[in-house]
């Protein structure tokens, strides 16, 4: 069978039985033994086997349970409740001081967790009512809290970013900090937004005429809500970018700083625990089953000819490189809506990186471009996985068709964020590179 035949039926039996719904881990690695055996020869196998064995012990993917478990202790640790009462007595008397409070907190969790569930879950929880109760506009909340609570695929530590790092062979410690800035623009994006809107459209974040001015000293004691985030962030980012510790000890220091205001609170306990390590092992074990039948399913790709034909497709091409990467983007934000973001990463980056290489764009930068479109997918109707977070909080009176609404001007926002990384990569790339320098 010619390499172009071999492209088109393992992209086109991939398609097919995703579109079944069956779980993708099951779908790679069934069909990675049967390419295998098939197009190729059962002696093969053992390919399948040194990629499986070559994952597990793999020491960078540690970091990932490790932040799960992190993120797991600290919403239930009450840092997060916290947090949401100390921006709104800073910020409850300026219009869309809410909202702009919930971008805030989704920014510090993100720097804390790096675990996109956690964020959208929580603000579901404690900011939508508040919000709705103020009389915002639903579209406004929702697509604030669906649109910030992304950020954690962007803002250091990121488990998805640490995923695509592995994938993509790159260093995981210059990737997570590639984020940080990209991700900070994001963020004021949306905060800029949501100011324009409370200038134009005041009735759609009304202010609380029962609200009281609340005394300075009492905002100022609020901010020792922001002590143990502060530290936590600076221990988990600092090691990593001053070079005193690996994303996968930073990781291991971010768990027990974790248990430290759970501690205070008397909310550790072994009931507390248990139900964190049983957390983690779930997610833990969806990401690692992914990643096994990804890794084998791309190495039979390789192996069968598929990614030399794909390379010479790309050479072949007599449009601007930059058009090649709009493609790809394209093609990411379309994957976004249809597939789990673990399986985008672990299917296209082996097959997009040699085709960036061969383009002379920066891998690093070309990994934050890859982040910021899995967070545009994230929110992508109708089924970016934000959209199916926010679900489970919504009050009854409000359906799905106001989340859609709600989440496409933060998609345009995501998308101006896109263009402006593209456009200035140094954006991107001068933390790494200050960090390799060091």
């Amino acid at each position: 069978m010619s390499a172009n035949a071999i492209l088109l039926l393992m992209f086109g039996s991939l398609t097919v039985f995703m579109l079944t719904g069956l779980p993708i881990a099951f779908v790679l690695g069934g069909l990675s033994l049967l390419f295998t055996v098939t197009l190729w020869e059962p002696n093969a196998v053992i390919v399948l086997v040194l990629q499986i064995y070559d994952t597990m012990k793999s020491e960078a993917l540690l970091a990932i349970p490790l932040f799960i478990l992190m993120a797991c202790i600290l919403q239930r640790s009450g840092v997060i409740e916290d947090l949401y009462r100390a921006m709104e007595l800073w910020f409850g008397r300026i219009k869309g001081g809410l909202a702009i409070g919930t971008v805030i907190i989704c920014v510090v969790m993100a720097a804390m967790t790096g675990v996109v569930g956690a964020a959208v879950t929580a603000m579901g929880i404690l900011a939508l009512p508040e919000m709705l109760k103020r009389g915002y506009k639903p579209q406004l909340a929702l697509g604030t809290i669906c649109a910030s609570g992304t950020l954690g695929i962007l803002i250091p530590p990121s488990v998805l970013t640490i995923v695509y790092a592995v994938t993509a062979q790159i260093s995981i410690g210059q990737m997570l900090i590639a984020g940080l800035v990209p991700g900070l623009i994001l963020a004021s994006l949306y905060i800029g937004y949501i100011v324009v809107v409370g200038w134009l459209r005041p009735d759609w974040v009304p202010l609380d005429p029962n609200m009281q001015a609340v005394p300075l000293k009492a905002k100022l004691l609020a901010l020792k809500a922001l002590a143990f985030p502060s530290m936590l962030i600076v221990m988990i980012l600092g090691s990593i970018f001053f070079g005193v510790a690996t994303p996968t000890e930073s990781a291991a220091v971010g768990v027990a700083g974790a248990m430290i205001p759970a501690l205070l609170k008397r909310r550790l306990n072994l009931g507390m625990l248990r139900a964190s390590g049983v957390d983690s092992l779930k997610a833990t074990s969806m990401i690692l089953w992914i990643t096994l039948g990804a890794k084998a399913y791309v190495a039979i790709f390789t192996g069968l000819g598929g990614a030399d034909t794909l390379l010479e497709f790309i050479k072949g091409l007599e449009v601007n490189r930059w058009l090649i990467l709009g493609a790809m983007m394209l093609l990411l934000v379309f994957l976004g809506t249809v597939l789990d973001e673990l399986g985008i990463i672990l299917l296209t980056v082996p097959v997009f990186l040699p085709i960036v290489r061969l383009l002379g764009f920066d891998e690093l930068w070309f990994g934050v471009l890859y982040a910021i479109t899995i967070q545009m997918g994230y929110i992508s109707p109708p089924f970016g996985y934000t959209l199916f977070y926010i679900k489970g909080t919504l009050p009854k009176q409000i359906g799905m068709d106001l989340v859609y609404k709600g989440v496409i001007p933060f998609f345009i926002l995501q998308f101006v964020g896109l263009l402006i990384c593209a456009a200035f990569p140094d954006l991107v790339t001068y933390l790494p590179r200050l960090m390799a320098e060091r």
